[in-house]
């Protein structure tokens, strides 16, 4: 899924690896979103045994991890040269690993993909797991198809294989399998497929090492029976809960516990002397000074001869150096013992940003006891969401201190009032008071609320919002006054009177058009109110309205009757019922609005009612 390169970090002079996630997984979001967050919580641990994540990111179309540059070999080299270890070896190699895993599964990362190939045994001997999290975010990615197992078949759980589910007893069972491979030199199953060997994962069990090799010490048979029973109930809960019982079973383990060889046989590591040689010489054909465990000592297990055949018999100077050999293992093993009675420090993770729920479990999951401040108000941080911890993060503290979450109340907030009936001034002011700002002020018509007054405000009054926002002003604009010009008398007086207009009259003699509106004052669409006074200037009835004649007419003279079509009455009428039937008696209709949007009834018509007018005259109406 990557590949890793020794580079530079310029920026801190210091030597890293730098893994770069192969093309095809960067360009997937799935994956990278994952990626992200798994390097993100593993660079939250801070263990001597795991691997150290120092950064990650992007560089354009480049997925990357920067992480700490460990000069050695993996445990899978190690085994390509050794064959297999001998059994107090193989328990120093599992314990670091076993206490590298038991701190991800204490802080709820699962590993899920265990094995030697991901076990790295620096220069000096200190081992490092390295890995954490990247079969999880390949498990994410759009290229992982329904039914495809992430991991590696020859350590993958039972419950990997029928399901795709893996939690820390998944780990347990990997890190079985290879303390089994470490004792015999081999893994437990082996078949022509994978799924061969994925079946036996599921339906076999994972045989005792002394059944491959005799003389291997009970104590590893029951440490790997444990660790790989097929259902996870039946395994140790965490690897802490292994690394107990490997601890213990190390100590416990006679210091010669090498069992004779009869799978995949290696040589020993040094050959003894015959009485009278002073030194015990490495042999030519075994590499010298491959780590061992912890405390990176090389270990030189002497072999005998079977049983009842005799020994060679060990010089003085060969006695003298077992003895101090096992005086350094004895120290070692109590090296590691104090290493996990030591007072453990947890660093605090990052949960600034993060659900309230979330962060306490994650919290809790990390062996802290969380305890809920009083929410404080933030602007950047939304409700119910952490806002700081105390301790603050990336501080260290000892296992199962107290740490204090402290919630966001979100922004301030303050309800908009009720500001109806309030003038403009009286309204900015009220808003003032409470921290909020007047931001645009509207007015429309209303004929119920007086001029000048609020009706309503953006956001409505009862809404919550945050101190400092804007609040539009609807304000009433009293009665816009109607357009009557050109309206005739008998029509645009009763209209006016109905609206609560105080309407005064002023005639003036106009012959073009007799009887009508010629002036108003206050203007069409002028803010007026109830009960305003109206000025109307018409122009003189004469003749009668019912003796009407448009200047077409000349009062009547030359006239021929079959020329003019009688205006019919559309007075009241829907209008467009009325335009129709205007147009249907052969006349065009132009329509005008007396107030604001207009009614749905004619309120006016000009030519008037029952008057006659060529064909095609234009018949103006009001609503």
């Amino acid at each position: 899924m990557a590949t890793v390169y020794l580079a530079l970090d310029i920026r801190l002079d210091r030597t890293v690896a730098l893994k770069i996630m192969h093309q095809s997984l960067a360009e997937d979001p799935a994956f990278v979103r994952r990626f992200i967050g798994e390097a993100k919580s593993v660079a939250s641990l801070s263990h001597p045994n795991v691997v150290q994540v120092f950064d990650q990111g992007t560089d354009g179309d480049i997925v990357y991890l920067s992480m700490e540059y460990v000069p050695g070999r993996t445990l899978r080299d190690v085994l390509r040269e050794r064959g297999r270890l001998a059994p107090r070896e193989a328990l120093e190699t599992l314990i670091p690993v076993l206490a590298a895993l038991g701190a991800a599964h204490q802080t709820g990362m699962v590993h899920r993909d265990v094995k030697p190939e991901n076990v790295l045994i620096a220069d000096d001997g200190r081992i490092k797991v390295v890995d954490f999290g990247l079969a999880r975010a390949v498990e994410a990615s759009n290229q992982t198809r329904t039914g495809v197992m992430i991991g590696t078949i020859g350590y993958m759980s039972p419950e990997q294989v029928t399901a795709g589910s893996a939690d820390a007893r998944s780990d347990v069972y990997a890190a079985g399998v290879m303390l089994f491979e470490l004792v015999t030199g081999r893994q437990p199953y082996e078949g022509q497929s994978p799924m061969a060997i994925a079946y036996k994962h599921v339906h076999d069990t994972v045989p005792a090492p002394s059944s491959l090799l005799p003389g291997s010490p009970p104590l590893l048979d029951t440490l790997v029976a444990s660790a790989t029973g097929r259902e996870p109930d039946t395994r140790p809960a965490d690897a802490t809960a292994l690394l107990v019982a490997a601890v213990e079973a190390h100590r416990m383990l006679p210091r010669d516990s090498m069992p004779p060889t009869t799978v995949s046989p290696v040589p020993p590591a040094y050959d003894f002397p015959s009485p009278g040689h002073t030194l015990i010489q490495p042999r030519a054909d075994v590499p010298t000074g491959v780590p061992a465990g912890p405390t990176g000592t090389p270990i030189a297990t002497p072999i005998g001869d079977a049983p009842g055949h005799g020994r060679r018999r060990r010089g003085p100077r060969a006695v003298h150096f077992l003895v101090a050999l096992a005086a350094v293992m004895a120290v070692a093993v109590g090296v590691t013992a104090w290493f996990f009675s030591q007072t453990r420090y947890e660093k605090i993770p990052e949960l600034a940003g993060k659900n309230l729920t979330v962060a306490k479990a994650q919290a809790e999951g990390r062996g802290f006891v969380v305890v809920i401040g009083e929410a404080v108000n933030d602007d950047k941080v939304p409700k119910d969401n952490v806002l700081r911890t105390d301790p603050a993060s990336g501080s260290e503290v000892e296992y199962g201190s107290k740490l204090t979450i402290v919630p966001s109340l979100g922004p301030k907030t303050v309800t908009v009032p009720n500001l109806e009936g309030l003038t403009d001034n009286g309204a900015k002011e009220r808003l003032g008071e409470l921290g909020l700002k007047v931001d645009e002020v509207t007015r429309v018509a209303n004929n119920t609320v007086q001029r000048g007054l609020v009706l309503r405000t953006s956001p409505p009054a009862g809404d919550n919002v945050k101190v400092g926002s804007k609040v539009d002003l609807v304000l009433s604009a009293g009665l816009l006054m109607p357009d009557v010009m050109g309206l005739a008398r008998d029509q645009a007086l009763p209209f006016l009177q109905e609206q609560g207009f105080n309407v005064q009259v002023t005639e003036q003699a106009d012959d073009a058009q007799p009887c009508t509106v010629i002036a108003q004052d206050p203007k069409a669409k002028a803010e007026v109110d109830k009960g305003a006074v109206v000025n109307l200037t018409l122009s003189a009835c004469a003749p009668p309205p019912g003796e009407w004649h448009w200047p077409w007419q000349n009062n009547g003279e030359n006239a021929n009757e079959d020329t003019f079509h009688v205006v019919p009455n559309v007075m009241f009428k829907n209008v467009r019922d009325a335009q129709q039937e205007l147009q249907n008696a052969g006349f065009q209709v132009k329509t005008r609005k007396l107030m604001g949007r207009g009614g749905e009834r004619v309120r006016g018509q000009q030519p008037p009612p029952t008057s006659q007018a060529p064909p095609g005259t234009q018949i103006t109406i009001w609503h």
